[in-house]
């Protein structure tokens, strides 16, 4: 089991993530109207998608309120996020299959190809936990779960081009987890904030790569209209379409 394994499995931190961090993260609302714009864009209808490193199923359950007939599929390593994604769907019209499964591990794919081939895969904050050639592979399994025409959308932690833009990104964060917190009342200093986010639990687990480098990893694979449709410092959304029949030589 490695460190990212032992950290996302916690359950404590699941629900620390969820209640917390995430709440924070800047134009969250944006980076998924924009998601929801992309695919309505996107010449292929949604009929299957698949919400990769899903957590609570935030762009999942997004992506159903845009294609309410389509059937998601909810992937996640964790059950404590598995469990959380559930629960907000249970009371729901939507067609949800949730898969405990660890992404990371060879084989993954077993475990969700029946399922495939997917119109849309999308993930968030889910992909930089793992080493770039291990990146590298998984984009190409994504690549080959994708129905012709089908969208992958990664809305991603990224690595800073300098240490001067990654302690401008730690500032901007901290700056946002303080007025989350002042939201929710938790009536904690900027200064512990600070001591919480630099000291974070997962902050061991990130292994983040350039934007710029993992668009191009996606064009080698065959991914065409690769480009960076948003971004924010270390806030990146990427992604392309893999090529439709009609393109394929």
């Amino acid at each position: 089991m490695n460190t990212t394994d032992q950290i996302w499995k916690s359950g404590a931190l699941g629900k620390q993530y969820l209640e917390g961090v995430r709440g924070a993260i800047p134009l969250a609302a944006q980076q998924i109207e924009l998601i929801l714009f992309i695919v309505g864009q996107a010449p292929r209808k949604v009929r299957r998608f698949m919400d990769l490193g899903c957590g609570d199923g935030i762009l999942g359950r997004a992506l159903f309120g845009r294609c309410p007939d389509a059937r998601g599929v909810f992937l996640d390593f964790s059950e404590t996020m598995i469990a959380a994604a559930r629960d907000k769907l249970i009371a729901s019209p939507y067609e949800a299959v949730f898969v405990v499964q660890d992404y990371g591990q060879p084989g993954w794919v077993k475990a969700v190809v029946e399922q495939a081939p997917f119109d849309a895969i999308v993930s968030g904050f889910s992909i930089h936990h793992q080493p770039d050639q291990k990146k590298k592979a998984i984009y190409q399994e994504l690549f080959d779960l994708l129905a012709p025409g089908g969208l992958f959308l990664n809305l991603e932690h990224v690595a800073s081009a300098s240490e001067w833009g990654q302690g401008i990104f730690d500032q901007y964060s901290i700056e946002s987890l303080c007025r989350h917190h002042e939201r929710v009342g938790t009536n904690k200093t900027q200064e512990q904030i600070a001591l919480e986010y630099y000291h974070r639990p997962d902050k061991a687990a990130n292994i983040l790569a350039p934007m710029e480098d993992q668009c191009q990893w996606l064009r080698e694979i065959g991914f065409e209209h690769v480009d960076c449709y948003f971004k924010i410092l270390e806030l990146a959304l990427f992604g392309g379409k893999r090529p439709d029949l009609s393109s394929t030589p």
